[in-house]
């Protein structure tokens, strides 16, 4: 029903045309992947946040991989700091509320199709709160960026390779890293530092 009746006044909108829609994230990559609504690629997309199988972060960051001149918009009724912080690092132009109105996310669309972000103040308070928040955890556990970078791979089960070509470092330097980690957060082996990972709340639900 909220596709429907968004889908209703957008037509409405001469500046804009509706060419598809999807009711989750898989079904979405699907589509756009497989040559689009008809052959027709989209501009923008509306993404929610809370979906079956893919979420909204998850399929921001699948078509940007793939279609990376799309812009998204993340239309929730989500407001958790983590959830803005990955939405925006997983590449949406900007992150909008539905209780949002009309005229307000027409101005957010056209911002983004200029690639300006458009937020609310409540957004853009908690973009700021879940950086800082993420900056003190990673200090206090005394890790660089580039550690909680490894530590989350390792975390996902690859191997010192992978870990070389997604961070685009040498093997070597990944060793190097993976020691750090060892000593920093006081455990003996790989599998130690998958946990410890977990636990922190840092690694992906699987």
């Amino acid at each position: 029903m909220v596709r429907m009746g968004l889908k209703t006044y957008l037509m409405l909108d001469s500046r804009f045309e509706v060419i598809g829609e999807a009711p989750g994230g898989a079904e979405a990559v699907r589509k756009l992947t497989g040559g689009g609504f008809e052959g027709r690629m989209p501009h923008l997309v509306l993404m929610d946040l809370m979906m079956p199988q893919m979420d909204g972060v998850e399929t921001t960051r699948a078509l940007l991989e793939k279609f990376p001149d799309l812009r998204i918009i993340i239309l929730t009724s989500f407001l958790e700091d983590d959830k803005v912080v990955e939405a925006i690092e997983a590449g949406a132009v900007s992150y909008v509320l539905k209780t949002v109105s009309a005229d307000e996310l027409i101005y957010a669309m056209q911002g983004a199709l200029r690639n300006m972000p458009v937020m609310s103040g409540d957004v853009s308070q908690a973009l700021t709160r879940g950086l800082r928040k993420r900056s003190v955890q990673t200090e206090d556990e005394g890790l660089t960026e580039r550690e909680r970078e490894v530590l989350l791979l390792i975390a996902e089960g690859k191997s010192n390779k992978e870990i070389g070509d997604e961070l685009h470092i040498s093997v070597k330097t990944v060793k190097t890293h993976v020691s750090n980690l060892l000593m920093k957060c006081e455990v003996e082996d790989r599998t130690q530092l998958a946990i410890y990972a977990h636990r922190k709340g840092w690694a992906k639900q699987g």
